[in-house]
């Protein structure tokens, strides 16, 4: 667990946040089954690009003290360790001392728009004390004289480093217990300046595209610090004839930072769709940041190894009407999750929502924010034409219990953002426009038993906030 500590008054914060947390993910989820409707469990995960990792433990550590209205106390502070997917190693900080950590938690490499980054003006700073300490200075006598510090070990080096980032990602009033280690700290947090944020190890721009069979569909743009990535066709592209072809249309199994890579599709396919995964071996740039499905703290790249990382494309292909290409990216600016859909097709592409209808018109591109509460794990799959559909899973984590937002108490009597402005079906709306089916009975008790639960939560945290009164 990294830094993590409670108090009387956190934890009636927390308990309600949990509540929220657990009460809006269950009304996302019924709000899905609504509107996917049959084809929903035919669409897979979209994953994002870059590294892939799980969580080994703080590695080289000492002691903080933080300081605030119920006192000092004390908590661990260090650097931990990651074990990349494919082979690697990668070592992080915490972005969010309040928060645990979980062993084993699997990580994903991650924009700072979609972590508490986003909204924080200080974040160039912190990839400059990353750039400056340890361990990407391995130096220590050399960083001890800049630090002005006598003896400068790995342990003290890690925990002022620690100390130093928290300042400014959670604004915290923190300490290093051990001398050298606050002075390490000091230097840094005087000295920091903005740097700009790191671009991903490996991403296909855009993730998903479209168009009609007997075309080159695409482009789509490899982004990566690798020297050669490799590229897999999608699978069955032996018999399907689908091929990942270059400009010139010759068949390519690699690429480099800047290829442009296209889709050829035999004119006499089916509809359907396919995906093409890249990937490569290199060192993940430094202050990438890392975020878990799982709830378990955000992580900051403090130094890796070469390690694989992956990055995937979706191509969905139709002979006529709406060809939707669909992504999603987590917006923490705005407090939810981007839905970008490209429509190649001569038709519009209408899908729903949360209980909201957009559409988007034949020969463009419409991206719709999905807003969601803090810590509100969403499940959902927008179906397409004929039953191909594509899933979006995940966990909004924008901001550190530090931040104004962040240390606000939610109650259970505000509304979920993501069921506010929902419009009602009229009489005469047809189910196929809704995605009800026989199965809406069920979701119906299941909203009712959510509702239940709201209230039983809700008489608990009075009485634990009468209590604590």
């Amino acid at each position: 667990m990294c830094a993590w500590y409670s108090a009387p008054s956190a934890r009636g914060r927390g308990t309600t946040r949990l509540a929220v947390a657990a009460l809006m993910s269950g009304l996302v989820a019924a709000g899905v089954m609504v509107a996917a409707g049959p084809a929903a469990a035919e669409g897979a995960p979209q994953s994002p690009g870059g590294a892939t990792a799980t969580l080994g433990g703080l590695k080289v550590h000492g002691t903080a003290v933080v300081h605030d209205d119920n006192g000092d106390r004390r908590i661990p502070a260090g650097l931990f360790e990651m074990s990349v997917d494919g082979g690697g190693t990668l070592q992080t900080y915490c972005i969010d001392l309040h928060n645990p950590t979980q062993q084993d938690a699997r990580y994903h490499e991650t924009p700072w728009s979609g972590t508490s980054l986003a909204t924080n003006k200080n974040a160039g700073k912190i990839r400059w004390i990353l750039q400056n300490s340890y361990p990407q200075v391995n130096d220590l006598a050399a960083l001890a004289a800049k630090a002005g510090v006598r003896n400068l070990t790995e342990q003290d080096a890690a925990v002022g480093t620690q100390v130093a980032i928290w300042r400014y990602s959670d604004g915290a009033d923190v300490d290093a217990v051990d001398p050298e280690a606050e002075k390490l700290a000091d230097y840094l947090e005087k000295n920091a300046r903005d740097l700009p944020e790191p671009r991903a190890s490996l991403t296909l721009d855009p993730p998903a595209v479209s168009g009609h069979p007997g075309e080159r569909i695409g482009p789509v743009t490899v982004r990566t610090d690798a020297d050669s990535v490799t590229l897999t066709p999608p699978a069955g592209a032996a018999t399907s004839g689908v091929r990942i072809v270059d400009e010139n249309g010759e068949e390519i199994t690699s690429a480099a930072d800047g290829s442009r890579v296209f889709f050829e599709v035999p004119e006499d396919s089916a509809d359907g769709a396919a995906t093409l995964t890249a990937q490569a071996s290199t060192t993940v740039p430094v202050g990438r940041a890392f975020t878990s499905d799982s709830r378990s703290q955000t992580q900051i790249l403090a130094g890796s190894s070469e390690s694989t990382v992956a990055a995937t494309a979706r191509v969905t292909w139709a002979a006529q009407g709406a060809i939707p290409a669909l992504s999603a990216t987590k917006n923490c600016a705005k407090g939810g999750l981007d839905i970008t859909a490209a429509n190649k097709g001569d038709e519009p592409f209408s899908f729903e929502l949360m209980g909201i209808r957009h559409t988007v018109a034949a020969g463009t591109s419409r991206t719709v924010t999905i807003p969601l509460q803090e810590d509100q794990a969403y499940d959902f799959t927008i179906s397409g034409p004929g039953g191909l559909g594509q899933r979006f899973t995940g966990v909004l984590d924008c901001e550190t219990q530090g931040s104004p937002a962040g240390t606000a108490a939610r109650t259970l009597s505000e509304p979920s953002p993501v069921t506010v402005g929902a419009p009602a079906p009229s009489a005469d709306t047809n189910l196929a426009d809704t995605g009800g089916t026989d199965t809406t009975p069920m979701i119906a008790a299941g909203g009712l038993s959510l509702l239940v639960l709201g209230a039983t939560v809700l008489s608990i945290v009075r009485k634990q906030r009468a209590t604590q009164d």
